[in-house]
Protein backbone atom coordinates (compact mmCIF):
# COMPACT_ATOMS: atom_id res chain seq x y z
CA UNK A 1 0.00 0.00 0.00
CA UNK A 2 1.49 3.56 -1.03
CA UNK A 3 1.82 5.88 1.38
CA UNK A 4 -1.18 8.86 1.43
CA UNK A 5 0.80 11.65 2.92
CA UNK A 6 3.54 11.36 0.37
CA UNK A 7 1.09 10.56 -2.33
CA UNK A 8 -0.34 14.65 -1.80
CA UNK A 9 3.32 15.71 -1.07
CA UNK A 10 4.48 14.39 -4.44
CA UNK A 11 1.63 13.23 -6.91
CA UNK A 12 3.79 13.20 -10.16
CA UNK A 13 5.77 10.52 -8.68
CA UNK A 14 3.11 8.31 -8.14
CA UNK A 15 2.18 9.28 -12.11
CA UNK A 16 5.76 8.38 -13.59
CA UNK A 17 5.39 5.09 -11.73
CA UNK A 18 2.46 4.40 -13.13
CA UNK A 19 3.54 5.41 -16.69
CA UNK A 20 6.84 3.33 -16.31
CA UNK A 21 4.63 0.33 -15.64
CA UNK A 22 2.23 0.75 -18.26
CA UNK A 23 -0.28 1.08 -15.94
CA UNK A 24 -2.94 3.92 -15.25
CA UNK A 25 -1.75 7.40 -13.99
CA UNK A 26 -5.34 9.00 -13.81
CA UNK A 27 -5.75 6.82 -10.66
CA UNK A 28 -3.82 9.46 -9.15
CA UNK A 29 -6.25 12.15 -9.24
CA UNK A 30 -8.93 9.69 -8.24
CA UNK A 31 -7.07 8.80 -5.69
CA UNK A 32 -6.33 12.13 -4.44
CA UNK A 33 -10.25 12.96 -4.64
CA UNK A 34 -11.29 10.75 -2.65
CA UNK A 35 -8.77 11.74 -0.18
CA UNK A 36 -9.87 15.25 -0.39
CA UNK A 37 -13.32 14.32 0.34
CA UNK A 38 -12.78 11.86 3.00
CA UNK A 39 -10.84 14.68 4.26
CA UNK A 40 -13.57 17.06 4.57
CA UNK A 41 -16.30 14.68 5.31
CA UNK A 42 -14.09 13.41 8.56
CA UNK A 43 -13.76 17.44 9.47
CA UNK A 44 -17.12 18.60 8.68
CA UNK A 45 -17.78 15.63 11.32
CA UNK A 46 -15.73 16.00 13.72
CA UNK A 47 -16.50 20.03 13.48
CA UNK A 48 -20.35 18.57 14.02
CA UNK A 49 -19.79 16.30 16.58
CA UNK A 50 -18.29 18.94 18.87
CA UNK A 51 -21.33 21.43 18.42
CA UNK A 52 -23.29 18.35 19.25
CA UNK A 53 -21.49 17.76 22.73
CA UNK A 54 -20.90 21.85 23.29
CA UNK A 55 -25.11 21.73 22.83
CA UNK A 56 -26.05 18.88 24.91
CA UNK A 57 -24.65 21.48 27.71
CA UNK A 58 -27.24 24.35 26.82
CA UNK A 59 -29.74 22.19 26.65
CA UNK A 60 -29.78 20.87 29.81
CA UNK A 61 -29.78 24.27 30.83
CA UNK A 62 -32.89 25.20 28.97
CA UNK A 63 -36.38 25.20 29.87
CA UNK A 64 -39.67 25.62 28.21
CA UNK A 65 -40.01 26.67 24.69
CA UNK A 66 -36.36 27.66 24.40
CA UNK A 67 -35.62 23.61 25.63
CA UNK A 68 -38.07 22.54 22.99
CA UNK A 69 -35.84 24.40 19.84
CA UNK A 70 -32.66 22.95 21.46
CA UNK A 71 -33.79 19.72 21.54
CA UNK A 72 -35.18 19.52 18.21
CA UNK A 73 -31.98 21.28 16.94
CA UNK A 74 -29.95 18.92 18.82
CA UNK A 75 -31.79 16.15 17.05
CA UNK A 76 -30.69 17.69 13.78
CA UNK A 77 -27.07 17.66 14.31
CA UNK A 78 -27.55 14.18 15.82
CA UNK A 79 -28.42 13.38 11.86
CA UNK A 80 -26.07 15.43 10.59
CA UNK A 81 -23.08 13.82 12.17
CA UNK A 82 -24.90 10.32 11.76
CA UNK A 83 -24.98 11.35 8.06
CA UNK A 84 -21.31 12.60 8.13
CA UNK A 85 -19.74 9.60 10.15
CA UNK A 86 -21.64 7.66 7.16
CA UNK A 87 -19.88 9.69 4.88
CA UNK A 88 -16.51 9.67 5.77
CA UNK A 89 -16.66 5.73 6.35
CA UNK A 90 -18.04 5.04 2.80
CA UNK A 91 -15.28 7.54 1.15
CA UNK A 92 -12.99 5.76 3.94
CA UNK A 93 -14.20 2.25 1.73
CA UNK A 94 -13.65 3.37 -1.58
CA UNK A 95 -10.65 5.16 -1.15
CA UNK A 96 -9.18 1.28 0.54
CA UNK A 97 -10.10 -0.77 -2.27
CA UNK A 98 -8.97 2.21 -4.97
CA UNK A 99 -5.53 2.31 -3.17
CA UNK A 100 -5.08 -1.39 -2.45
CA UNK A 101 -4.88 -1.86 -6.33
CA UNK A 102 -2.14 0.29 -6.58
CA UNK A 103 1.23 -1.02 -7.13
CA UNK A 104 4.29 0.11 -5.40
CA UNK A 105 6.38 3.25 -6.68
CA UNK A 106 9.13 1.66 -8.39
CA UNK A 107 12.14 3.06 -7.38
CA UNK A 108 14.48 4.91 -8.75
CA UNK A 109 16.68 3.45 -11.70
CA UNK A 110 14.30 0.76 -12.72
CA UNK A 111 14.06 0.57 -16.50
CA UNK A 112 10.93 1.50 -17.59
CA UNK A 113 8.84 -1.01 -20.14
CA UNK A 114 7.48 -4.73 -20.40
CA UNK A 115 8.89 -7.86 -19.92
CA UNK A 116 11.45 -7.67 -22.69
CA UNK A 117 13.14 -4.51 -21.39
CA UNK A 118 14.75 -5.83 -18.88
CA UNK A 119 18.30 -4.58 -18.39
CA UNK A 120 21.08 -6.97 -18.47
CA UNK A 121 23.63 -5.61 -16.06
CA UNK A 122 26.38 -8.22 -15.92
CA UNK A 123 27.11 -11.76 -17.26
CA UNK A 124 29.15 -14.31 -15.35
CA UNK A 125 30.59 -17.24 -16.71
CA UNK A 126 30.58 -18.33 -20.50
CA UNK A 127 28.04 -20.22 -22.20
CA UNK A 128 28.68 -24.24 -21.70
CA UNK A 129 30.04 -25.81 -24.97
CA UNK A 130 30.53 -29.51 -25.86
CA UNK A 131 32.23 -31.42 -28.37
CA UNK A 132 29.43 -33.61 -28.35
CA UNK A 133 25.61 -33.40 -28.43
CA UNK A 134 23.90 -32.12 -25.11
CA UNK A 135 20.93 -33.73 -23.96
CA UNK A 136 18.11 -31.68 -22.20
CA UNK A 137 17.67 -31.88 -18.72
CA UNK A 138 14.52 -34.34 -18.79
CA UNK A 139 16.34 -37.03 -20.81
CA UNK A 140 19.55 -36.88 -18.58
CA UNK A 141 16.88 -36.97 -15.39
CA UNK A 142 15.38 -39.83 -16.77
CA UNK A 143 18.20 -42.10 -17.50
CA UNK A 144 19.58 -41.24 -14.35
CA UNK A 145 16.72 -42.70 -12.58
CA UNK A 146 16.34 -38.73 -11.24
CA UNK A 147 12.73 -37.81 -12.48
CA UNK A 148 10.15 -39.22 -13.72
CA UNK A 149 7.20 -37.24 -15.18
CA UNK A 150 5.23 -39.95 -16.54
CA UNK A 151 3.84 -41.24 -13.13
CA UNK A 152 3.59 -37.59 -11.89
CA UNK A 153 1.18 -36.86 -14.64
CA UNK A 154 -0.53 -40.18 -13.68
CA UNK A 155 -0.30 -39.59 -10.15
CA UNK A 156 -0.96 -35.79 -9.83
CA UNK A 157 -2.12 -34.19 -13.98
CA UNK A 158 0.12 -32.31 -15.83
CA UNK A 159 3.46 -30.53 -14.56
CA UNK A 160 3.84 -32.73 -11.58
CA UNK A 161 6.40 -35.15 -11.15
CA UNK A 162 8.58 -37.09 -9.19
CA UNK A 163 12.37 -36.77 -7.97
CA UNK A 164 13.61 -39.80 -7.78
CA UNK A 165 16.95 -41.55 -6.51
CA UNK A 166 19.67 -39.25 -7.04
CA UNK A 167 16.95 -36.52 -8.41
CA UNK A 168 15.60 -36.41 -4.82
CA UNK A 169 19.37 -36.46 -2.83
CA UNK A 170 20.45 -33.68 -5.53
CA UNK A 171 17.29 -31.27 -4.13
CA UNK A 172 18.05 -32.50 -0.60
CA UNK A 173 21.97 -31.50 -1.11
CA UNK A 174 21.37 -28.28 -3.40
CA UNK A 175 18.34 -26.99 -1.11
CA UNK A 176 20.70 -27.84 2.22
CA UNK A 177 23.50 -25.95 0.89
CA UNK A 178 21.42 -23.18 0.07
CA UNK A 179 20.60 -23.03 4.24
CA UNK A 180 24.03 -23.67 5.00
CA UNK A 181 25.23 -20.15 3.15
CA UNK A 182 22.25 -18.34 4.55
CA UNK A 183 22.66 -19.82 8.27
CA UNK A 184 26.55 -18.69 8.01
CA UNK A 185 25.49 -15.48 6.73
CA UNK A 186 23.25 -14.40 9.65
CA UNK A 187 19.81 -15.40 8.46
CA UNK A 188 17.32 -17.36 11.26
CA UNK A 189 16.30 -20.38 9.38
CA UNK A 190 12.33 -20.59 8.91
CA UNK A 191 9.84 -23.71 8.54
CA UNK A 192 6.75 -21.91 7.93
CA UNK A 193 3.48 -23.06 6.98
CA UNK A 194 2.50 -23.20 3.36
CA UNK A 195 -1.33 -22.79 3.76
CA UNK A 196 -2.35 -19.08 5.04
CA UNK A 197 -5.03 -16.77 5.68
CA UNK A 198 -6.97 -14.52 3.11
CA UNK A 199 -4.57 -11.39 4.90
CA UNK A 200 -1.16 -12.87 4.42
CA UNK A 201 -2.03 -13.48 1.17
CA UNK A 202 -3.44 -10.34 0.46
CA UNK A 203 -0.98 -8.14 2.50
CA UNK A 204 1.75 -9.78 0.46
CA UNK A 205 0.14 -8.35 -2.67
CA UNK A 206 -0.54 -11.84 -4.38
CA UNK A 207 -4.32 -11.72 -4.35
CA UNK A 208 -4.01 -8.20 -6.91
CA UNK A 209 -3.48 -8.69 -10.51
CA UNK A 210 -1.61 -12.78 -9.90
CA UNK A 211 -4.46 -13.79 -7.90
CA UNK A 212 -5.16 -16.38 -11.19
CA UNK A 213 -1.74 -18.26 -9.89
CA UNK A 214 -3.29 -19.06 -6.28
CA UNK A 215 -4.28 -22.44 -5.31
CA UNK A 216 -7.40 -21.78 -2.63
CA UNK A 217 -9.05 -24.23 -0.30
CA UNK A 218 -12.67 -22.65 -0.02
CA UNK A 219 -13.82 -24.72 3.04
CA UNK A 220 -10.84 -23.53 5.09
CA UNK A 221 -10.67 -20.14 3.68
CA UNK A 222 -7.02 -20.53 3.01
CA UNK A 223 -4.33 -20.47 0.67
CA UNK A 224 -1.21 -22.48 -0.63
CA UNK A 225 1.26 -20.03 -0.99
CA UNK A 226 3.37 -19.54 -3.94
CA UNK A 227 6.58 -19.04 -2.35
CA UNK A 228 7.40 -18.65 1.57
CA UNK A 229 8.12 -14.85 1.08
CA UNK A 230 4.44 -14.95 2.23
CA UNK A 231 4.59 -16.55 5.39
CA UNK A 232 8.13 -14.78 6.09
CA UNK A 233 6.21 -11.58 5.44
CA UNK A 234 3.45 -12.40 7.60
CA UNK A 235 5.56 -13.77 10.64
CA UNK A 236 5.60 -9.97 12.44
CA UNK A 237 2.08 -9.09 11.05
CA UNK A 238 0.63 -6.32 13.31
CA UNK A 239 4.12 -6.34 15.57
CA UNK A 240 6.53 -3.43 16.23
CA UNK A 241 9.77 -4.71 15.29
CA UNK A 242 12.36 -4.07 18.25
CA UNK A 243 15.85 -4.64 16.57
CA UNK A 244 16.46 -4.26 12.52
CA UNK A 245 17.40 -5.90 10.03
CA UNK A 246 15.85 -9.10 10.71
CA UNK A 247 16.55 -11.98 8.54
CA UNK A 248 15.19 -14.85 7.95
CA UNK A 249 15.30 -18.16 5.44
CA UNK A 250 13.00 -20.71 4.47
CA UNK A 251 12.54 -23.93 3.44
CA UNK A 252 9.40 -24.52 2.03
CA UNK A 253 7.08 -26.10 -1.18
CA UNK A 254 5.60 -23.92 -3.27
CA UNK A 255 2.12 -24.25 -5.32
CA UNK A 256 1.17 -22.64 -8.51
CA UNK A 257 -1.59 -22.92 -10.73
CA UNK A 258 0.44 -21.90 -13.62
CA UNK A 259 -2.55 -19.98 -15.35
CA UNK A 260 -2.24 -18.51 -18.83
CA UNK A 261 1.08 -20.72 -19.32
CA UNK A 262 -0.58 -23.20 -21.42
CA UNK A 263 1.93 -24.55 -24.32
CA UNK A 264 4.69 -23.16 -22.24
CA UNK A 265 7.43 -25.05 -21.04
CA UNK A 266 5.31 -28.32 -21.22
CA UNK A 267 8.40 -30.83 -21.44
CA UNK A 268 10.46 -31.45 -18.04
CA UNK A 269 10.64 -29.23 -14.69
CA UNK A 270 11.00 -25.88 -15.86
CA UNK A 271 6.99 -24.90 -15.29
CA UNK A 272 5.21 -27.18 -12.58
CA UNK A 273 2.72 -26.82 -9.86
CA UNK A 274 4.77 -27.94 -7.10
CA UNK A 275 8.48 -27.41 -6.48
CA UNK A 276 10.78 -26.98 -3.22
CA UNK A 277 12.79 -23.25 -2.49
CA UNK A 278 15.05 -21.91 0.30
CA UNK A 279 14.05 -17.92 0.46
CA UNK A 280 15.45 -15.19 1.75
CA UNK A 281 13.54 -12.30 3.68
CA UNK A 282 14.63 -9.27 5.59
CA UNK A 283 12.88 -6.62 7.43
CA UNK A 284 15.04 -3.29 7.38
CA UNK A 285 15.17 0.42 7.97
CA UNK A 286 13.40 1.80 4.94
CA UNK A 287 16.50 3.71 4.51
CA UNK A 288 18.94 0.64 4.10
CA UNK A 289 16.77 -1.04 1.83
CA UNK A 290 18.42 -0.50 -1.14
CA UNK A 291 21.94 -1.31 0.14
CA UNK A 292 20.28 -4.41 1.49
CA UNK A 293 18.40 -5.04 -2.06
CA UNK A 294 21.75 -5.64 -3.30
CA UNK A 295 23.36 -7.92 -0.17
CA UNK A 296 20.30 -9.67 -1.29
CA UNK A 297 21.81 -9.94 -4.73
CA UNK A 298 25.20 -10.93 -3.67
CA UNK A 299 24.26 -13.48 -1.77
CA UNK A 300 22.41 -15.21 -4.58
CA UNK A 301 25.64 -14.63 -6.88
CA UNK A 302 27.84 -16.45 -3.99
CA UNK A 303 25.56 -19.35 -4.30
CA UNK A 304 25.24 -19.46 -7.81
CA UNK A 305 28.69 -19.74 -7.97
CA UNK A 306 29.01 -22.22 -5.17
CA UNK A 307 26.81 -24.44 -8.13
CA UNK A 308 29.45 -23.67 -10.60
CA UNK A 309 26.82 -22.77 -13.68
CA UNK A 310 26.91 -19.59 -16.28
CA UNK A 311 24.50 -16.90 -15.82
CA UNK A 312 23.86 -13.20 -16.12
CA UNK A 313 22.00 -10.80 -14.33
CA UNK A 314 19.21 -8.26 -15.14
CA UNK A 315 17.07 -5.55 -14.43
CA UNK A 316 13.71 -5.84 -14.27
CA UNK A 317 11.79 -3.57 -16.24
CA UNK A 318 8.53 -1.92 -14.56
CA UNK A 319 5.72 -3.43 -16.24
CA UNK A 320 7.21 -6.55 -15.13
CA UNK A 321 7.47 -6.19 -11.51
CA UNK A 322 4.94 -7.75 -9.34
CA UNK A 323 2.31 -5.25 -7.43
CA UNK A 324 4.28 -5.11 -4.16
CA UNK A 325 7.91 -4.65 -5.64
CA UNK A 326 9.28 -1.06 -6.07
CA UNK A 327 12.89 -2.90 -7.76
CA UNK A 328 13.83 -6.42 -9.19
CA UNK A 329 17.02 -8.21 -9.98
CA UNK A 330 17.03 -11.68 -11.33
CA UNK A 331 19.48 -14.00 -12.03
CA UNK A 332 19.24 -16.33 -15.30
CA UNK A 333 21.42 -19.24 -15.50
CA UNK A 334 22.59 -20.72 -19.24
CA UNK A 335 20.37 -23.76 -20.56
CA UNK A 336 22.30 -24.82 -23.31
CA UNK A 337 19.59 -27.16 -24.82
CA UNK A 338 17.23 -24.08 -25.01
CA UNK A 339 20.43 -21.94 -25.91
CA UNK A 340 19.40 -19.11 -23.44
CA UNK A 341 19.20 -17.99 -19.90
CA UNK A 342 15.94 -18.91 -17.81
CA UNK A 343 15.27 -17.19 -14.16
CA UNK A 344 16.68 -19.02 -11.51
CA UNK A 345 16.81 -16.13 -9.03
CA UNK A 346 14.63 -13.50 -8.09
CA UNK A 347 15.32 -10.83 -5.21
CA UNK A 348 12.54 -7.92 -4.88
CA UNK A 349 12.37 -5.09 -2.82
CA UNK A 350 9.27 -4.28 -1.51
CA UNK A 351 9.79 -0.85 0.12
CA UNK A 352 7.44 0.02 2.96
CA UNK A 353 4.50 -1.68 0.57
CA UNK A 354 3.70 -5.15 1.93
CA UNK A 355 4.43 -3.54 5.70
CA UNK A 356 1.94 -0.78 5.86
CA UNK A 357 -0.61 -3.96 4.64
CA UNK A 358 0.46 -6.02 7.01
CA UNK A 359 0.56 -3.86 9.82
CA UNK A 360 4.79 -4.33 10.46
CA UNK A 361 5.95 -1.10 12.61
CA UNK A 362 9.40 -0.57 13.66
CA UNK A 363 10.05 2.52 16.21
CA UNK A 364 12.25 5.15 14.33
CA UNK A 365 15.19 7.71 16.52
CA UNK A 366 12.13 9.68 17.80
CA UNK A 367 10.26 6.80 19.30
CA UNK A 368 7.80 7.01 16.33
CA UNK A 369 6.06 3.83 14.98
CA UNK A 370 7.03 3.69 11.01
CA UNK A 371 6.39 0.93 9.00
CA UNK A 372 9.59 -1.05 8.34
CA UNK A 373 10.73 -2.02 4.50
CA UNK A 374 10.67 -5.83 3.09
CA UNK A 375 12.84 -7.58 1.16
CA UNK A 376 12.51 -11.27 -0.33
CA UNK A 377 15.38 -13.54 -2.68
CA UNK A 378 15.46 -16.77 -4.06
CA UNK A 379 18.64 -18.61 -2.69
CA UNK A 380 18.11 -21.99 -4.63
CA UNK A 381 14.95 -23.74 -5.95
CA UNK A 382 14.17 -26.93 -8.27
CA UNK A 383 14.41 -25.54 -11.25
CA UNK A 384 18.06 -25.08 -10.52
CA UNK A 385 18.47 -29.03 -11.06
CA UNK A 386 17.95 -28.33 -14.77
CA UNK A 387 20.47 -25.67 -14.91
CA UNK A 388 23.02 -28.02 -12.61
CA UNK A 389 22.07 -31.26 -14.90
CA UNK A 390 22.69 -29.64 -19.10
CA UNK A 391 25.76 -27.37 -17.59
CA UNK A 392 27.65 -30.43 -16.51
CA UNK A 393 26.46 -33.44 -18.13
CA UNK A 394 29.52 -35.36 -19.59
CA UNK A 395 29.84 -37.40 -23.23
CA UNK A 396 28.61 -40.75 -21.75
CA UNK A 397 25.51 -39.68 -19.96
CA UNK A 398 26.93 -38.62 -16.70
CA UNK A 399 26.72 -35.78 -15.06
CA UNK A 400 29.68 -34.20 -12.97
CA UNK A 401 28.53 -32.96 -8.74
CA UNK A 402 30.04 -29.21 -8.21
CA UNK A 403 32.49 -29.68 -5.77
CA UNK A 404 30.04 -27.27 -3.15
CA UNK A 405 27.06 -30.26 -3.46
CA UNK A 406 29.21 -33.69 -3.26
CA UNK A 407 29.49 -33.32 0.83
CA UNK A 408 25.47 -33.17 0.95
CA UNK A 409 24.76 -35.78 -2.17
CA UNK A 410 28.06 -38.20 -1.28
CA UNK A 411 29.14 -38.24 -5.06
CA UNK A 412 30.92 -36.85 -7.60
CA UNK A 413 29.12 -38.24 -10.45
CA UNK A 414 25.72 -39.09 -11.28
CA UNK A 415 26.00 -42.43 -13.31
CA UNK A 416 22.83 -43.87 -15.66
CA UNK A 417 21.36 -46.28 -14.43
CA UNK A 418 20.34 -49.38 -16.10
CA UNK A 419 16.60 -49.91 -17.12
Amino acid sequence: MIDLRALREDPERLRASQRARGEDDGVVDRLLDLDGRRRSALTSFEQLRAEQKSFGKSVSKAQGDERQALLARAKELAQQVKEREAEADRLGEELDALIKGVPNLIEEGAPPGGEQDYVVLEHVGEPTAFDFEPKDHLELGESLGAIDMERGAKVSGARFYYLTGVGARLQYALLNLAMEQAVASGFVPMYPPVLVKPEAMEGTGFLGAHAAEVYQLPQEELYLVGTSEVPLAAFHMNEIVDELPRRYVAWSSCFRREAGSYGKDTRGIIRVHQFDKVEMFSYCDPADSHAEHLRLLEWEKEMLAKVEIPYRVIDVAAGDLGASAARKYDCEAWVPTQNTYREVTSTSNCTEFQARRLAVRYRDADGKNQPVATLNGTLATTRWMVAILENHQQADGSVRVPKALQKFLGLEVLEPVKR
